[in-house]
């Protein structure tokens, strides 16, 4: 799955995490102001866990397909049970989880895997919103049976159907550009995984570095107080600018990166904030403890959960 010009981007990746890591450790050393210290240990945290998480991805897809998927349906079931213990359950819905959890998620992925798109795209908001629902139905418990049954279903899609969209791309063959009559198809699904997953996650890092010195105008201070309009424009604008420099990665043009990678940002910032509502609806700050300096596998696939089916779709039925 890794050729030349994906080692290259992960080579540069590599070097962004080294200056990172060089960058976290000379402030942990030398910078002893008590007010700064959360932060700078925030920052060290998590450029660990980002190593972390590159190497893993790297090891996957270098593995090849399956061990792709197989990353991204163990980060699915992990980021649905963050959810789903967060969300009103009774014992009426133990058996719609069951289902949940070890049918609907592995099945999922193997649709990709033997590329059968048809299922891929309809199994879950179509038979697995029917099924969800007759099965909790039969439990016989009537108790919140609406409010139970649609947190079951939205925790499903976005954590499963939603997030399957970032692999789902490996479904995908692109004509290269000039299209004659008869084009020749190339497998792009690899490349365009890596660019979605690199922009959105640096839309965020980036967000993050903006919002921090010049952060004052807060987006939805209920919401998200870490979240303010000079984060949001500076860190959109310049992952869109970087999407733009990766078009080489791709078979779009530099402007047609560019807009994709904006498009992209911009359904991983309605994401977060869409997560984020409902960790507020819950009292909790984040869906969990497993990514030092993260927090749960959720807060860290929040906005690609968003951002990967509009992706992949525009890219289909513009491009495919």
């Amino acid at each position: 799955m890794l050729d030349r010009d994906c080692w290259l981007v992960l080579g540069g990746i590599t070097g962004l995490l080294t200056l990172a890591s060089i960058v976290s450790i000379v402030l942990r050393l030398f910078v002893r102001d008590p007010g700064k210290r959360p932060t700078i240990e925030n920052l060290f945290d998590r450029t660990v866990s980002w190593w972390f998480m590159v190497a893993l991805l790297t090891l996957a897809m270098w593995l090849g397909k399956s061990a792709t998927l197989v990353l991204f349906a163990l980060i699915s079931f992990r980021a649905l049970r963050e959810v789903v213990t967060l969300a009103y359950t009774r014992c009426g819905d133990h058996r719609t989880l069951f289902w949940a959890f070890l049918i609907a998620v592995p099945l999922q992925y193997v649709l990709i895997g033997v590329d059968w798109y048809g299922l891929f795209i309809v199994l879950l908001p179509v038979w697995g919103f029917i099924f969800f629902s007759i099965r909790s139905a039969l439990a016989g418990d009537v108790t919140r049976f609406h409010e139970r049954a649609a947190r079951v279903f939205w925790a499903v899609m976005i954590c499963v159907y939603f997030v399957s969209h970032a692999p789902g791309l490996l479904l995908l063959d692109l004509p290269t550009s000039g299209a004659s009559a008869q084009p020749i198809v190339v497998g792009y699904g690899a490349k365009l995984m890596i660019f979605l997953l690199v922009v959105v996650q640096l839309s965020d890092v980036l967000q993050y570095c903006w919002g921090k010195p010049f952060g004052r105008h807060k987006v939805v201070p209920r919401l998200s107080p870490g979240k303010t309009w000079e984060g949001l424009v500076g860190g959109v604008l310049s992952a869109s600018a970087i999407g733009a420099g990766l078009s080489w990665l791709t078979p779009f043009t530099w402007w047609q990166a560019g807009l994709l990678a904006f498009e992209v940002c911009l359904m991983g910032f309605f994401g977060g904030l869409v997560m984020s509502a409902i960790k507020r609806d819950a009292g909790v700050k984040d869906w969990g403890t497993l990514i030092p300096g993260h927090g749960g596998v959720m807060d860290r696939i929040d906005s690609l959960s968003f951002a990967a089916p509009v992706f992949f779709h525009t890219v289909r039925h513009v491009w495919g």
